[in-house]
């Protein structure tokens, strides 16, 4: 069951208004608060705001070794023993928003769109309306910038296709970026090392799993993923889809590896580089070698990217999709093809 909720436009009916007469005596003002630049402006008492804890100016207040009362972290000041607090738990009964997501817990069939050059939001949002699960949005071997793709994200959040995006290689800011705009299924290409399928997993995950940056973004607006049940932020890490590309000989050396990186949904064979990178055609025993050392991480889910077909009809193999081993223990039971764009 698809758990997105959407806001519902209501139009009424406008009657006429009667004005009273320009004379009219207005209605009583209540006194107006005076403005301050405080950051607390919002408070009842705003610029006067206390804070009790906080040491007096110029005074060491020995926080590293010694907590607050109250505090659950106690002891000298230790970031390995910090116990992370509860502020961003996801509601006890919260369940699974994105429907990407969903589907993947389920061993169901997805199948996904690529758009790769457009910037006009109407070509996205056809794509995104055409029955796909997500939209591929193509920013690895495409100019686009995060604006024309926030753009596009944004004109049609409530289509049945999800964005998502493959970002240009696995950095902070390529993925802040796509995270922060609204996108809900990430593509990393080229993981070669456990290390690369970390940082991927880092910067696509909030604390504590991760380390994203909590920054805003449109991701965060109502009209986007701000007032799905639980909120964006306490639940997004439970709604993420994160695949991760092996198209080299080191990344099928640490395939396995890779895949049990906690986060990682899946791991995608891509057909194109694992080529390039191999040096033989598609159907050559080599190729194929290289594709099933990717595909036994799951034990034959299968997907095509960009071309839409089912691998036992058509000859041709196109780029594989295995769940990884994080995905598979906690959520799915039994492996079931797929079909990924």
């Amino acid at each position: 069951m698809r758990q997105r909720f959407f806001a519902v436009l209501i139009s009424a009916a406008l009657g006429m208004v009667a004005f009273g007469a320009q004379t009219q005596t207005p209605p009583a003002q209540p006194p107006r608060t005076p403005t301050s630049a405080d950051p607390y402006a919002g408070n009842a008492a705003a610029g006067t705001m206390s804070f009790p804890l906080a040491a007096p100016a110029g005074k060491d207040s020995n926080a590293r070794n010694v907590a607050p009362p109250g505090a659950v972290n106690r002891g000298v000041f230790d970031p390995a023993a910090w116990k992370y607090g509860p502020a961003f738990n996801p509601p006890p009964s919260g369940k699974i928003w994105n429907p990407v997501k969903l589907k993947m817990q389920q061993g169901a069939k997805l199948t996904g769109g690529t758009v790769l050059s457009a910037t006009d939001p109407s070509t996205y949002c056809a794509m995104a309306n055409a029955g796909y699960d997500f939209i591929w949005t193509e920013m690895q071997h495409d100019s686009r910038d995060w604006q024309a793709a926030a753009r596009m994200w944004r004109t049609c959040p409530n289509a049945k296709a999800v964005p998502g995006v493959r970002v240009a290689y696995t950095d902070e800011r390529e993925i802040q970026h796509a995270l922060d705009a609204g996108a809900l299924v990430m593509v990393v290409p080229t993981i070669d090392t456990v290390a690369e399928a970390i940082a991927a997993r880092d910067w696509t995950y909030f604390p504590p799993l991760g380390r994203r940056s909590r920054g805003g973004g449109q991701a965060f607006d109502a009209n986007m993923w701000g007032s799905v049940p639980g909120g964006y932020r306490n639940t997004i890490n439970d709604n993420i889809v994160l695949i991760l590309m092996i198209e080299t000989l080191e990344g099928l050396k640490n395939a396995d590896e890779i895949a049990r990186v906690p986060g990682v949904s899946a791991v995608f064979a891509a057909s194109t580089d694992l080529g390039n990178f191999s040096g033989y055609a598609q159907g050559t025993p080599d190729y194929e070698r290289a594709i099933n050392i990717v595909e036994d991480r799951r034990g034959g889910i299968e997907g095509s990217h960009s071309r839409g077909r089912d691998a036992e009809r058509v000859p041709r193999r196109d780029s594989r999709v295995a769940l990884s081993e994080h995905d598979r223990e906690s959520q799915v039971t039994e492996p079931k093809t797929g079909v990924c764009g």
